[in-house]
């Protein structure tokens, strides 16, 4: 607007100046051509042009100073706010004050800077306390953005996943490729955002062994970036809270049975001995041979029969512990000596444990010959070892492994899926061990067969 301004003056005062020449020469064309006559004109003309000369210099300084004294104006004004000291020099003054103004800048660029700084630090600083705390978590952890690829996973993600560092970035389909049900989850969180919480699901490590995870999913918001929804999956290893607290509920079911059966059980052993004497005396009488083929028959089921019900007697009211140092590598090697298939045994020979040997023996000759029952043209693996404090047993065979069904009723007495069983085998082997302190679980192997483990503690 200024220039503007200025412009239009400068263009009003030139026009003024060539009208006050052409004024004057048209004077000096029509005065008589005589010294006399021309020359008070041409003075009088070169003191007016001369005058107008002045004051448009005048004029135009007077343009142009115009933005420095509104510039002192400003500097006075800024100086009375900041109390700077007035210079007697004005543009002196201007100096000091605009050099006032330019420091006063710097320092609030300084301060700007610092406090830029500081933003930064704390935002890094709490990116590390969150990556700490996500890294500390006992849990898995496994975050996924919107097209269902990988962006964090900590390390117990990892080791409940067995996966390596280049998890990062791949899709929960090839990541999760090993955990079917934990894989639908995701996609499912992904998809329309359902929420998965505390769901129990198994999981087949690389070594075969079946694990029982806690997982929860729920989608979180991400970044506009990273898309408008993503999931966030928590892992937890509760193997060895679901086997106690099964190892528990059977414990109390089976006392419970025992306790209450256990009358029942001697009275039919007093019937069975009556039973047994009948028996005897018939094959004592002259009797045609269908009759003593028949008396036969009938001792031996009956034999049978007491035999059964001495095995639920010895379950339901367990004989008390003889604890003492056992050789594991010698009793496992009588017992796999009355296998009638081949053994494959693999124990420390200075492995040893606190135990009674009979009963021990017994709940080792059971099992083992269940793996021989199951394949009787395969073969029983039995191994041994130590394992964070405990003596950790496993007897494994060829056989078509357990279904899913009777995995959780092969403890319970009668519960056979043998055409001659009596269901008594199992229990009471799960009765020894965990009259000795012990757990013992049964799964199936990943390359085929059953696999029973025993976990006693050490010495």
């Amino acid at each position: 607007m200024i220039r503007n301004r200025f412009q239009s003056g400068m263009t009003m005062l030139t026009g003024l100046f060539l009208l006050a020449v052409l004024f004057a020469i048209l004077l000096y064309a029509l005065t008589p051509e005589t010294p006399a006559a021309r020359g008070p004109l041409l003075l009088a003309s070169f003191i007016a042009i001369l005058i107008g000369s002045l004051l448009c210099i005048l004029f135009v300084l007077r343009w142009l100073l115009r933005p420095y004294h509104q510039l002192v104006g400003e500097a006075q004004r800024a100086s009375v706010a900041r109390q700077i000291p007035k210079s007697q020099d004005e543009a002196e003054f201007v100096l000091e004050t605009f050099q006032s103004v330019v420091a006063q800048l710097q320092e609030q660029r300084k301060e700007l800077e610092r406090l830029s700084a500081e933003a930064r630090e704390r935002a890094n600083s709490a990116e590390k306390f969150s990556e700490r705390i996500v890294a500390s978590l006992p849990s898995g952890l496994i975050a996924f953005d919107a097209a269902g690829r990988s962006m964090a996973i900590n390390t117990p993600g990892r080791t409940l996943l067995e996966v390596d560092g280049r998890a990062l970035g791949e899709s929960y389909e090839q990541l999760l490729g090993r955990h079917a049900e934990l894989s639908v989850m995701v996609g499912d969180c992904l998809k329309t955002g359902t929420v998965y919480r505390r769901t129990e699901i198994e999981a087949a490590g690389t070594n075969g062994k079946l694990r029982r995870l806690g997982a929860t999913v729920a989608p979180i918001d991400l970044p506009p970036e990273r898309g408008p929804r993503g999931a966030l999956c928590l892992l937890t290893d509760i193997t060895e809270v679901t086997e106690l607290r099964e190892q528990v509920a059977l414990k109390n079911n089976l006392e419970s049975l025992g306790e209450m059966s256990a009358g029942l059980a001697h009275e039919f052993k007093n019937a069975i001995a009556t039973l047994q004497g009948y028996a005897q005396l018939l094959q004592s009488m002259d009797l045609n041979d269908n009759a003593q083929v028949a008396a036969g028959s009938l001792l031996n089921e009956v034999r049978n029969l007491s035999s059964m019900v001495t095995a639920f007697l010895n379950f339901a009211r367990p004989q008390p512990l003889q604890l003492e140092e056992v050789s594991l590598s010698e009793l496992i090697a009588d017992c796999a000596a009355e296998l009638p298939v081949k053994s494959v045994v693999e124990v420390d020979p200075s492995l040893a444990v606190r135990a009674d040997e009979r009963m021990l023996r017994l709940a080792l000759l059971n099992l083992m010959r269940n793996g021989a029952e199951a394949n009787p043209d395969g073969c029983v693996f039995v191994s041994a070892a130590r394992e964070d404090g405990s003596v950790v047993i496993q007897v494994r065979d060829t056989g078509p492994g357990i279904s899913a069904g009777d995995l959780q009723k092969i403890f319970i007495p009668f519960f056979t899926t043998k055409a001659k069983g009596h269901g008594i085998g199992l229990a009471l082997t799960h009765r020894i061990i965990t009259q000795h302190g012990g757990t013992l679980t049964a799964a199936n192997f990943t390359e085929g067969g059953a696999v029973f483990t025993i976990k006693l503690n050490h010495g």
